[in-house]
């Protein structure tokens, strides 16, 4: 199932690249999209594997959420018919009630 990107996940995505570009470098810019490609291609293949505890304690209990390996960011998303639609690229250390308060599972 292909992963289709919210705009607000596009800059999400692009505001992290941008983040560690500027404090780490280069180098450390593209292991966090390579390692972001690499979670998505795992929510493609298997769309169930996130975790929808984050989504209950919020009252989504359809959103799911799946680590980024070796960067504290969670990928949000949904299960849909024939897609998983992913909403935002949050860091572990954001308010991520405050973030996502307005989400509803709707398109």
């Amino acid at each position: 199932m292909p992963a289709v990107l919210r705009p607000q996940a596009q800059r999400d995505r692009l505001a992290e690249v941008r983040y560690y570009r500027k404090k780490a470098g280069s180098r450390v810019a593209v292991r966090l999209v390579n390692a972001t490609n690499v979670a998505l291609d795992q929510m493609e293949l298997e769309p169930g594997i996130g975790s929808p505890s984050l989504g209950m304690i919020l009252g989504i209990p359809a959103l799911r959420t799946w680590r980024v390996a070796k960067f504290p960011l969670l990928w949000c998303y949904f299960e849909r018919d024939g897609h998983v639609d992913v909403v935002r690229l949050l860091g572990e250390r954001q308010d991520i009630a405050e973030l996502l308060g307005d989400l509803t599972d709707e398109a």
